[in-house]
């Protein structure tokens, strides 16, 4: 047995089943951290974004398609997505980088427990320009250097910090690797990540058993 799985049947009695959102910007940390955090609570693994690719088109063909054509409509379903996704529950869902821009997704993601996966804008830049991951690489064919597409990511960035910063709690890749004495945040793994994840994890459902216990009457 893992550490993972060993701490996520620790907390799985208090957590009963309850879905975690990850919010934050599009990053292969965020979405392979939201797939192991999955496997090790038993949980289903949903990306909302994905999901309203294809249920605006069948299976996408190409990613961000959908929000290219029409975001006012990208953003409707999205709305229409996390509205299913917040009624079920043991569900990850890896939440659209977005996703935080409306008061009513906000108010859905309170369904769940939501956490910040706060990975460095720099990196994130590096993936849009290997992978074109990112819909910055789709809304241009000329992404120029890495310090313009981090200056790109920090428009976005400060269009949805304040709703990142509404989660439960805030897992800072930066933080972690400073904690496990890493000079090089590369060398945080994504087993890192998600240990810390169930560690805050835990100490939420604690607090919510608290204030539970603390309702009810003599």
């Amino acid at each position: 047995m893992t550490q993972l799985t060993k701490k996520a049947m620790e907390i799985s009695p208090e957590l009963r089943g309850t879905s975690i959102f990850l919010v934050g910007m599009t990053s292969g940390m965020k979405s392979n951290l939201g797939k192991l955090l999955a496997d090790a609570l038993r949980y289903y693994y949903f990306e909302s974004d994905n999901l309203v690719e294809e249920a605006a088109a069948g299976v996408s063909a190409a990613a961000n398609s959908f929000r290219e054509r029409d975001m006012k409509a990208f953003r409707e379903s999205e709305t229409e997505v996390l509205k299913q996704l917040s009624s079920m529950g043991r569900l990850v869902v890896c939440a659209g980088d977005g996703a935080v821009q409306s008061r009513t997704n906000l108010a859905l993601l309170r369904h769940g427990i939501s956490i910040w996966i706060d990975v460095p804008l720099e990196m994130v830049a590096r993936e849009v320009m290997e992978n074109g991951n990112h819909r910055l690489a789709s809304q241009t064919t000329d992404l120029g250097s890495c310090s313009d597409v981090v200056k790109q990511l920090g428009d976005l960035f400060e269009e949805m910090k304040s709703g990142y910063a509404t989660a439960d709690a805030t897992i800072s890749l930066q933080r972690v690797a400073n904690q496990l004495g890493y000079d090089d945040m590369d060398s945080v793994s994504t087993e890192d990540m998600v240990m810390k994840v169930l560690v805050e994890i835990e100490k939420l459902t604690r607090v919510k058993k608290l204030l539970e216990d603390a309702a009810r009457p003599f």
